[in-house]
């Protein structure tokens, strides 16, 4: 799996910050100076903190992310408010390729792993059968697995990345999408630490887990903020 910022809004405490103002502001925004980012910033965690969260929206930011599992995407695109540009299997001919690139779950193993590679091996050369034999990858595709690889971009405002991250840093989502979900805040954090520190999970938010079973890692007694700062910093490396 690689996960790689594409781009970003240039400046999103900026654009984040003017839309802050704007709201409250008898002025345009073309007059709104900012301040000092520490200022900036101040406004923008008061403004979080009241669930003013519209004005997230005016930062973007576009990953580039490969060699995940179609199993992975097929969560991935349940998130509506995104844009999605995926390899397609449909005109992608993958019976050139030597090795099948698949995904396989690390609780995979043994016995169990010779079985799971020998059915993909069984696939691909299935795949390519049909392929030489004339028929079109579109149907052909229809027999290769979840595990199949692809590569997909996926362009996000920062309020529906945050959403997505409540959902998707969970330690009781799916192994495979948690991990590009933290790939994905490690690339933000490129940008501004502050903004990739506000990617967490949904507890963190809510002060208190609201599955059935809770996962276990987190304590929500008398957690100091000094202590929750530890905790995205760790996040962060």
């Amino acid at each position: 799996m690689k996960v790689t910022l594409l781009q970003s809004s240039p400046e999103p405490i900026k654009a984040i910050y003017l839309a802050c103002r704007t709201c409250y502001s008898q002025k345009p925004p073309t007059e709104l100076e900012p301040n000092d980012e520490a200022k900036m910033l101040t406004l923008i965690r008061r403004t979080l903190s009241s669930g003013h969260h519209s004005v997230l929206e005016h930062a973007t930011f576009s990953f580039s992310i490969e060699g995940v599992s179609r199993a992975l995407t097929h969560q991935l695109v349940r998130h509506r408010i995104a844009s999605y540009a995926q390899q397609s299997q449909r005109y992608v001919d993958f019976s050139t390729t030597e090795t099948p690139a698949i995904t396989i779950p690390p609780k995979i193993k043994g016995k169990n792993l010779e079985k799971f590679n020998a059915v993909i091996a069984d696939i691909y050369s299935l795949y390519k059968d049909l392929v030489s034999e004339g028929i079109e990858p579109e149907d052909a595709r229809y027999i290769l697995p979840n595990a199949a690889h692809t590569n997909i971009i996926v362009t996000m405002n920062y309020r529906e990345l945050m959403s997505f991250s409540k959902l998707r840093l969970c330690f009781k989502s799916q192994w495979e999408i948690q991990h590009m979900t933290r790939e994905m805040r490690k690339a933000v954090a490129t940008v501004h630490v502050e903004l990739a520190g506000f990617l967490e999970p949904k507890c963190q938010h809510l002060g208190y887990c609201d599955e059935k079973v809770p996962c276990g890692h987190y304590v929500f007694n008398d957690e100091s903020d000094a202590v929750r700062r530890k905790v995205r910093e760790k996040w962060l490396q």
